[in-house]
């Protein structure tokens, strides 16, 4: 979860929209922070310096002073002030131009202006927290979301965001003292160093560059030095967004746009121009309201939070947290701020009244019947099989169900068979763990590879999760608890495991037996499924040579899988 460093006087300042520092205590400021769902971690009396740990990973608008600032002062106001810049209608807007080739590099960017806020030594501090958090946590480090500021007065518009040649493409960046192709800020600077395999592959490269030809940024790389260096004293900022979400562009925009308003700086939109479509069109204003109007059934609220409130508590209670609401008959229409977009589900919406009223505002009941709790059959199955394991020798290990298809499937020689099929992650932050596992016996693997100087004979064991792909479960999937087993040594053969297996259904009662089975993953002749009541429950066998080789395991390996979720339903 967030942690921030905020600065209490500067929170402050931030408190009131009037301009008007009050103080508070930080008995008062815990109790404002359930707001957040933040939790105070440290006060440095000497600097004034708070450290805060927020528990909402959605909410992206809250990672900084001026978002826990402005849902304190929503709450203390009883609603949210409206932003002039999103509803402005200027006909001459400053404007940005997209090339065309970007569309398959980092197709979408947002911008604005922002005039009349004097940095501040504090307020430079967050800017660059806020930046920071923004493209690592919500931005997936910089892959889709990076953000840059700059000095506007430097800035001559149009601006251009187009792809330049690595090695004619030059400017100082920021943290050097030397002028630097794309190419070598790749190679040298510690921010092209660090993010550099986001462009991984491309020929041509980001770049932001003036009307007069002066190069902004290498997006998402780093800024130049001379205009995007900003310093206090500044107070005219240029803010500009770019990545490969559009809604996330716009959103962090809006944040950024938001915060500096409430600093007190006026924001005046900029005009996006793109060659190729978006799903906002071709000519895209920024900052935008992405927000639309939801209908929620205030029955629905009450249902889940336990207590008859009302339409117009209700109403009340999102009014005072920040949204636009318009009541109707048992229903509201509830609408985000433009700083937020976190609203996928009516449980938002519901947790949002029970923090707005007041968890400690709900009357407590004790349950109205009395239960006694026990392990359930899967439980019991897998804790008993764990013994058996442990006393037939084997060390238990404990791996993340999350992985990668390399190693879940090309490792194994499963690429384009039934055996290699799983849930795969859709937005993933590292492809190291990008999918689901849907079997034990490459987590055991790994763990094998990383022991070649353990003394041998090895014998590992896992009982786990696995989820398996399912068309006809509600989910598209299905979990089950899965106990695979390893014995790697100069002579393991198939009768080593295939004694221990008999050892573990003997004493869980169940009768098997062995069909043999072709499978990528073990040699041809020394596979077998095994089988209980007709149903297959696993399999058993030596591994492939050309798996060992992939894995860099140095001796052979023999395996076996029982699903023990079967089992408990037998």
């Amino acid at each position: 979860m967030p942690t921030i460093s905020i600065f209490k006087q500067d929170f402050e300042a931030l408190l009131d929209d009037r301009g008007e520092t009050q103080e508070v205590s930080l008995d008062e400021l815990e109790e404002w922070l359930a707001l957040v769902k933040g939790e105070l971690k440290g006060h440095n009396a000497d600097t004034g310096e708070l450290r805060i740990e927020l528990q909402d990973s959605n909410r992206p608008d809250l990672w900084c002073c001026e978002g826990i600032a402005r849902q304190i002062r929503i709450k203390r106001r009883g609603k949210a002030a409206s932003y002039p810049f999103l509803s402005k209608k200027t006909k001459q807007l400053p404007r940005l131009i997209v090339a065309p080739e970007l569309k398959e590099v980092r197709p979408y960017v947002a911008a604005c202006t922002a005039k009349g806020y004097r940095v501040t030594e504090q307020g430079l501090a967050q800017l660059i927290q806020t930046q920071e958090k923004l493209a690592d946590i919500f931005g997936h480090k910089r892959k889709t979301v990076s953000i840059g500021l700059y000095q506007l007065p430097k800035i001559q518009f149009p601006v251009t965001y187009e792809l330049a040649d690595p090695d004619k493409a030059r400017f100082t960046p920021l943290g050097m003292e030397t002028v630097m192709t794309l190419s070598e800020i790749l190679m040298v600077h510690p921010k092209g160093v660090e993010f550099g395999h986001i462009l991984a592959g491309q020929s041509r490269l980001p770049l932001l560059r003036d009307a007069a030809q002066q190069p902004l940024s290498f997006p998402p790389i780093i800024n130049s030095r001379e205009i995007g260096e900003v310093r206090v004293g500044d107070d005219e900022l240029f803010v500009e967004v770019t990545g490969t979400d559009l809604s996330m562009v716009v959103l962090t925009l809006n944040i950024f746009a938001a915060n500096l308003a409430d600093r007190g700086a006026t924001i005046e939109p900029v005009e996006i121009r793109y060659p190729y479509d978006t799903p906002l069109g071709k000519r895209v204003v920024t900052p935008r309201d992405l927000g639309k109007p939801r209908p929620i059934h205030v029955e629905t609220i009450e249902q889940m939070l336990g207590q008859a409130l009302g339409t117009k508590t209700v109403q009340k209670a999102l009014t005072t947290y920040g949204y636009e609401i318009s009541a109707g008959k048992g229903t509201v229409k509830a609408k985000l701020p433009p700083y937020r977009q976190d609203l996928m589900h009516v449980m938002d919406v519901v947790e949002d009244v029970a923090i707005s009223i007041g968890y400690a505002s709900f009357t407590p009941e004790m349950p109205a019947q009395f239960t006694v709790g026990s392990l359930s059959r899967i439980e019991q199955i897998s804790d008993r099989s764990r013994e058996l394991m442990v006393g037939l020798g084997f060390q238990e290990i404990i791996s993340n169900i999350l992985g990668s298809p390399d190693q879940y499937r090309t490792a194994m020689r499963l690429d384009e068979t039934e055996w290699g099929k799983m849930v795969e992650v859709s937005n993933v932050m590292a492809l190291t763990f990008s999918c689901l596992r849907q079997w034990i016996v490459p987590s055991l693997l790994r763990v094998e590879t990383a022991s070649s100087r353990a003394f041998y004979p090895h014998r590992i064991f896992e009982a786990g999760d696995v989820a398996i792909p399912d068309s006809s479960h509600e989910l598209g999937s299905r979990t089950e608890t899965v106990l695979g087993a390893v014995i790697a040594h100069a002579t393991a053969h198939f009768s080593e495991i295939h004694s221990c297996l008999d050892v573990l259904l003997y004493h869980l009662g169940k009768d098997y037996s062995l069909e043999p089975v072709n499978h990528p993953s073990f040699l041809e002749g020394r596979a077998g499924r095994i089988v209980v009541s007709g149903t297959a429950i696993g399999i058993i066998g030596e591994l492939h040579p050309e798996v060992l080789e992939r894995w860099q395991i140095g001796v052979p390996a023999v395996a076996f899988e029982v699903n023990l979720s079967q089992l408990a339903s037998e």
